[in-house]
């Protein structure tokens, strides 16, 4: 039995779906389902049972079991608006409720693979999974960076896996949930369906319009690397997950409209919000991830957002 967390929402569903395409349906699904249009993402999927993520929480505090075996906890729920600053929130959410599963885990010597953020690295240009570069800008990005710390500090037995996972820009299907946090791919491809053009930031931070850049990175590349941790249950620590290489959201658009094969790019003002809490450049360094092992290629912007775009035609 697996059980995954945030198994609703983006990265969670597709997770769900990839663990489907194994044949393994012996799955438990956490999360809040107050949207409940987060349904049409599990729809069609195949899973043995839902609880909601306070239930599950109270269970995992008495120390109860859960119905056979558990082979793994996927941690992926969160309150990922990095817009949001109701730091109590975010807290309990992020960090607390973590602390909770983690601690759980480890007792029962459940392998443990969770959600963290390249968020951590805030405006900092050296993306290394050390608590040097570690340097966040948003209350979202403070409570990944202290559950990282949290746990670099409490894993001592090593008697279970575990593996945090920082997730640098990722797109792809089932992320029509997540609002103004949905990736850029996404909110491009619907301003060029409504309007017949798509927008992007004028220059910030010395990069000029649209030459911000990001590690973007298709979501079903991320759960390839989770899927690989889960069947390397001897390999624990914090690792980066993005490409490697950053490209521009300039690519990102010229993907978007290469897909559709028509429309125009157009700059807006840069948000005033925004200012000073913005990360104008990512690049994942998965020096470490390699070195674990993993060799798997990963997709480019114009082959990622082809492939999504693809995808949102036959949803």
């Amino acid at each position: 039995m697996i059980i995954v967390t945030g198994g609703l929402g983006f990265i969670g569903s597709n997770i769900i779906h990839a663990l489907n395409a194994r044949s393994v349906t012996d799955i438990i699904v956490v999360d809040d389902f107050t949207d409940g249009t987060k349904f049409a993402n599990v729809s069609d999927a195949q899973v043995a049972d839902y609880f909601d993520k306070d239930d599950f929480l109270a269970r995992v505090k008495q120390g109860q079991r859960f119905n056979g075996k558990v082979d793994a906890l996927l941690h992926q729920g969160a309150c990922s608006a990095t817009t949001e600053w109701n730091g109590k929130l975010v807290m309990e959410n992020n960090f607390t409720y973590s602390k909770e599963l983690f601690h759980y885990a480890d007792q029962h010597r459940i392998p443990f693979i969770y959600a963290s953020s390249a968020s951590v690295y805030g405006n900092g240009t050296t993306f290394i999974e050390d608590p040097r570069f570690e340097s966040p800008i948003n209350v979202y990005a403070y409570s990944k960076t202290l559950f990282d710390q949290y746990v670099r500090r409490h894993v001592v037995s090593g008697q279970s896996q575990v593996v945090g996972l920082r997730y640098f820009n990722v797109y792809g299907p089932r992320e029509q949930h997540k609002g103004g946090m949905a990736s850029v791919a996404f909110h491009l491809r619907n301003q060029l369906l409504s309007e017949g053009v798509v927008h992007l930031f004028e220059g910030s931070d010395g990069y000029g319009p649209g030459e911000q850049r990001r590690d973007f990175i298709h979501v079903e590349d991320v759960v390839d690397v989770i899927l690989w941790f889960l069947d390397h249950p001897a390999i624990s620590d914090i690792f980066n997950v993005g490409t490697g290489r950053s490209q521009s959201f300039n690519e990102v658009a010229q993907a978007v409209l290469t897909a559709f094969g028509y429309g125009e790019l157009q700059y807006i003002p840069f948000p005033e919000h925004l200012k000073g809490r913005y990360q104008s450049f990512t690049e994942a360094d998965i020096t470490r991830l390699r070195s674990a092992g993993y060799d798997r290629t990963f997709r480019t912007v114009e082959s990622g957002v082809l492939d999504y775009v693809k995808w949102l035609r036959q949803d």
